[in-house]
């Protein structure tokens, strides 16, 4: 089969990012090489190799979990059935994450339900004296974590830990980050079957209105937070309502929200400084 004609039959089967995916990892082929060398044949253990691939896609499993990896960020994270998949919203906390700490010779950040390590491992890969702790309560996710801080050479600046939110961590921080939780229990059977067949139920279910983890967050998060020190929590794109009025009943003062690419409310920003 000619490079061209896998790449018709790969479109057929995947989005463009999945397709780009399979045509530069598994072919080995730049989108510039369909037009230079689509003429070009490929191997048959290649083909069957994307036929195998797309096969098992047929029955809902995620790509990501097929491969055993996802892009976050420009960089590549480990996967599994015990971790959330990081998702391109969630680049919008990073994005805003380096910011705040980019001006801060040493900064220090707790991430906060951290499965794949996707968010912290992103902050230091673009922050070269930055140092974080990861905490989970999932040692399964931790281990995930852990090959992800290893693969990116983290392990001397990023400490994995077990905790329950904020119950084995101790110290203050000046950036505090979290993707917790946050579908309503409610809507767990409602979710796609890619997503509520694959992604662990631990990283998704936030209880009623998907508000518990930011209950137990907010309530606490002033013991952490160093005087100057700020923090992002992603939410869910209809919650945005539901957090402010919760962040009032807590004395929580919400300085900004950031909405991602398509305008949804998707981080907000604390700040528990003097103004």
């Amino acid at each position: 089969m000619k490079l061209l004609d896998l790449h018709a039959y790969i479109k057929t089967h995947c989005s463009p990012a999945e397709t780009r995916i399979l045509l530069e990892d598994i072919i080995g082929n730049t989108p510039a090489e369909l037009i230079t060398s689509g003429d070009k044949q490929i191997p048959q253990p290649i083909i069957d190799k994307i036929k195998a691939i797309l096969s098992e896609k047929a029955t809902g499993k995620p790509l990501s979990k097929i491969l055993g990896y996802k892009e976050f960020y420009g960089l590549n994270f480990i996967v599994s059935e015990h971790t959330l998949d990081p998702r391109p919203e969630t680049e919008i906390l990073v994005m805003r994450a380096l910011e705040i700490i980019e001006d801060i010779q040493s900064p220090s950040v707790l991430d906060l339900g951290t499965g794949t390590g996707c968010i912290p491992i992103s902050i230091l890969s673009h922050h070269q004296n930055a140092t974080a702790i990861a905490a989970d309560i999932s040692d399964a996710a931790l281990q995930v974590a852990a090959t992800n801080t290893e693969n990116h050479g983290l392990n001397h600046r990023l400490i994995l830990k077990n905790s329950d939110w904020f119950k084995n961590i101790n110290g203050k921080f000046d950036l505090i980050t979290a993707n917790p939780p946050y579908i309503d229990s409610e809507e767990i059977p409602n979710l796609s079957p890619e997503v509520k067949n694959h992604d662990p139920i631990l990283a998704l279910d936030g209880g009623k209105n998907g508000l518990d983890p930011y209950k137990i967050i907010f309530s606490s998060i002033k013991n952490f937070l160093k005087p100057q020190g700020r923090a992002l929590f992603e939410i869910g794109y209809d919650q945005c309502g539901h957090i402010l009025r919760l962040a009032e009943n807590y004395r929580i003062r919400i300085d900004a929200i950031h909405p991602d690419l398509a305008g949804i409310p998707r981080v907000v920003e604390i700040y528990c400084g003097d103004k």
